[in-house]
């Protein structure tokens, strides 16, 4: 009888260490796991720069036509009042003052960011801004390029025409790092 009694002692005995060994193991994975998951997502709000003025090809860096500046104030009142925590442009002037009237409207300060860096710009949205939304102005091939480099998966979408300027990317990237995407038109052709 003893025996029979034993027995299930030893067995309790033997789940409860197994128990004790896989606990530190768990612990230090289920944190890193829940995490990622309890981390809010970070919105990417994405546009090419407004339409630029016509010059002279040696001018690297026109100013925005009188459309584009109508572009810009409609960026603004699209997106005066969605939380917008940082925004981005390009060294160039048309990036720049496709951001402006919505900088000046929510107080903040623009980031400026070198046109061919997408690496070192990805690198500083994802060190200051995670779990925050975000505007970004860039250039006909580098919005793609941001896109793609922040994770969204699949092939890399195509260079945007040189003609269109109407084209508004959100971006939604979850703690776990997956990543949707909307794609949109904004004010007139």
């Amino acid at each position: 009888m003893k025996e029979k009694e034993t027995r299930p002692c030893k067995r309790t005995l033997i789940a409860v260490s197994c128990l004790l060994l896989i606990t530190p193991i768990i612990g230090t994975l289920f944190p890193a796991i829940i995490s990622a998951v309890d981390q809010p997502p970070m919105t990417v709000i994405l546009v090419r720069h407004a339409e630029k003025k016509i010059v002279a090809p040696e001018n690297k860096d026109p100013d925005l036509s009188p459309v584009g500046l109508a572009r810009a104030q409609e960026l603004a009142r699209i997106f005066g009042s969605s939380g917008i925590a940082a925004i981005y442009a390009t060294q160039y002037k048309r990036t720049q003052q496709t951001v402006r009237p919505l900088a000046d409207k929510l107080g903040l300060t623009m980031t400026q960011v070198e046109a061919k860096e997408t690496s070192e710009l990805v690198k500083q949205i994802r060190s200051r801004n995670a779990g925050q939304v975000i505007f970004i102005a860039g250039h006909n091939n580098s919005v793609p390029e941001i896109i793609a480099a922040l994770g969204l998966g699949g092939p890399q979408l195509p260079i945007i025409p040189e003609a269109e300027f109407d084209n508004l990317y959100i971006l939604t990237i979850q703690g776990d790092g997956s990543a949707r995407l909307l794609k949109m038109k904004y004010g007139s052709q």
